[in-house]
């Protein structure tokens, strides 16, 4: 049996690498010159998955890392308590033990982390205790980030109380697109403060900001406000992740990097459903950012049905054969 080719760089988790951005004072400089050529961005993003790719032992490589970077979602109105506690069951063991064994991979598996609302937040730390998987909540009124700015301050409050280690935040477009950048900044830093010891994730829902500029904007000030991760989208938007609109999130995330050496991570959700989908984000993290921005600390995946086409692909990998979803099970 073929043995996988394992990525060769430290595993570490969001919480294990402990390194937060402290942010910065707010600077309308780097804001005001953001240039954006969209014509080269779309070429770049059209040939992404045609340009690169990874075969064989290396692809199931990759995709198991893929698994460790995911943060297993589920977050729709007929969710459950025991809809919670069977996603975190996933999320304890994403790959069956003897599909993992017969691909060669020897070690323990587990997602990056579990994503929740708030309502659910103390069901997933119970399910999850002892895993040391981290529970995310969505906060601030998602998905639409309307809520009176009290509410979303408690909502986050109340959440760390629960036991989340991850708060993931949408900002209020409106400040975007009225280019007010000031009051997205205070917004985000106010977030930032109620959040305490818990990482943020800034969703800034590219899908809604109209163009590649606003995108790199928002994505600056949010860095510049505390942002620990920078996020696409909520996954409720018409249009969610694209790898046009992350590559311009990645390349601020690598000037914010050169302009002060803090390194913020980057989360694409929506829309990601597929293992091939999977790798070309983490090509990517690769091509832009380098190996450190693929490991779970500084790159998260979000999705609830990745993880089954990817244990599709192990199964070819490892039979030479695809199993039918049906026999998959739901994440």
């Amino acid at each position: 049996m073929a043995k996988v080719s394992l990525l060769p760089v430290k595993q570490t988790s969001i919480h294990e690498d402990g390194d937060r951005n402290p942010g910065t004072k707010f600077d309308l400089g780097p804001v005001k010159d953001v240039r954006v050529n969209r014509s080269a961005v779309e070429r770049r993003a059209a040939t992404m998955s045609t340009r690169r790719t990874v075969k064989k032992e290396h692809q199931a490589a990759w995709l198991i890392h893929a698994v460790k970077n995911i943060d297993l979602t589920t977050l729709s109105g007929d969710d459950t308590p025991g809809t919670v506690k069977r996603l975190c069951a996933k999320a304890r063991q994403p790959i069956r033990d003897e599909l993992l064994r017969d691909v060669g991979y020897p070690d323990k598996l587990a997602t990056g982390a579990v994503c929740v609302y708030h309502h659910f937040v103390a069901t997933a730390v119970e399910a999850l205790q002892g895993s040391g998987i981290p529970v995310a909540a969505v906060s601030t009124g998602f998905p639409a980030g309307l809520n009176p700015f009290p509410l979303k301050i408690e909502e986050i409050i109340a959440s760390v109380k629960d036991g989340a280690a991850e708060i993931d935040i949408v900002i209020s477009r409106e400040h975007v697109l009225n280019g007010d950048w000031r009051a997205l900044y205070d917004e985000v830093k106010a977030f930032r403060e109620a959040c305490g010891p818990a990482h943020m994730k800034a969703i800034i829902a590219t899908g809604e900001l109209g163009t590649l500029k606003n995108i790199m904007r928002a994505s600056i000030v949010c860095m510049q406000a505390g942002s620990d991760f920078i996020k696409t989208s909520t996954g409720k938007e018409p249009t969610n992740a694209t790898i046009a609109g992350s590559l311009v999130m990645v390349r601020a995330i690598r000037q914010y990097h050169e302009q002060t050496g803090v390194k913020v991570g980057f989360k694409p959700a929506g829309g990601i459903r597929t293992a091939k989908q999977a790798l070309d984000w983490l090509i990517l993290m690769k091509e832009e950012l380098g190996d450190e921005w693929m490991q779970p600390h500084l790159f998260r995946l979000g999705a609830s049905a990745l993880i089954n086409d990817i244990e599709r692909q192990l199964e070819h990998f490892a039979y030479g054969r695809y199993a039918s979803m049906q026999y998959q099970p739901l994440g």
